[in-house]
């Protein structure tokens, strides 16, 4: 494992460099078919999925001359990627990719890593004319044991359906959160939900509405407080919409993802990841988090 980490890292480090060499070279009609014939979530897929085999096609997914990165803890670039990647532990790293979503020329993920110790993460990638050109993500520690209603963060309903239905969907994803977790109004909670019909996928929390009521209700007994304060990102596909927020959790400032599945117009099922961001004088790149 860590002989074809090492590799997959010495080919991110050549790969700008060869790739700028051969951009002006006719290319070889086949290879660009095979290329071509790949989806973008394919592609995102595979990278991810090389963080554990050592794959090094992956890496030319992404464009070598651009790659603007948005984990706080890595350097832009494909030399950052590399250098994360040289760092892992031999044997260490597992990647599956539970779900997989497609908006425009965004694709996003949900995945069950084992990446520096067992998490739970969301990856949006963003490209252009089919390479990888900028990236974010969210990354919790796994917990040990299932929720309330012995759910893990990661199991549940995968198919989408309703394409149909995705810009619907998005605004009644993105107005849910607006009303109710950036302002407040719990008047209209019920408004967004089937009764007592919710999945539910976060650690502490149990299902239905009464499960959210009990959390929130014990967590005010404690003086913990949670604040969505800025939407900055809403994508989605079909029956999953997913949002990106910033506020705080307990007084830290914090990154929130939530995916919310959606069905005949009220949300039923919902997971989330929620990640400190880390005090910019600790940044390695200058991106920022959003």
């Amino acid at each position: 494992m860590k002989k074809s980490i090492t590799a997959v890292a010495a080919l991110i480090a050549l790969s700008a460099c060869s790739q700028s060499e051969s951009k002006n070279k006719p290319l070889n009609s086949e290879k660009m078919e095979i290329k071509t014939e790949l989806s973008n979530k394919h592609k995102a897929i595979s990278l991810l999925k090389s963080i554990e085999t050592g794959a090094q096609e992956p890496v030319g997914y992404i464009n070598p001359e651009k790659y603007i990165q948005h984990n706080l803890g890595v350097a832009d670039g494909l030399a950052g990627f590399g250098a994360l990647l040289s760092q892992l532990p031999a044997n260490s790293a597992t990647v599956n990719t539970v779900r997989s979503f497609q908006d425009g020329d965004f694709v996003f993920t949900q995945t069950d890593y084992n990446f520096f110790g067992p998490k739970i993460g969301f990856d949006i990638f963003r490209f252009e004319d089919g390479s990888i050109v900028e990236h974010w993500d969210n990354l919790q520690e796994k917990p040990v044991t299932t929720n309330p209603s012995d759910h893990t963060m990661i199991d549940g309903f995968t198919a989408v359906i309703d394409l149909e239905k995705t810009e619907e969907n998005k605004r009644t994803v993105k107005n849910f959160v607006k009303d109710i977790l950036v302002n407040g109004n719990m008047e209209k909670l019920q408004g967004y939900f089937d009764g007592d019909n919710y999945t539910q996928h976060n650690p502490q929390i149990a299902d239905g509405l009464s499960g959210l009521g009990s959390a929130l209700k014990y967590m005010a007994s404690k003086g913990i407080t949670m604040k969505y304060n800025k939407v900055h990102r809403v994508l989605g596909e079909g029956n999953f919409v997913l949002i990106v927020s910033e506020g705080y959790f307990a007084d830290v400032h914090t990154s929130f993802y939530d995916l919310f599945r959606v069905k005949n117009g009220k949300i039923v099922e919902h997971w989330d990841v929620l990640e400190t961001i880390t005090p910019k004088a600790n940044w390695k790149n200058k991106n920022g988090k959003f």
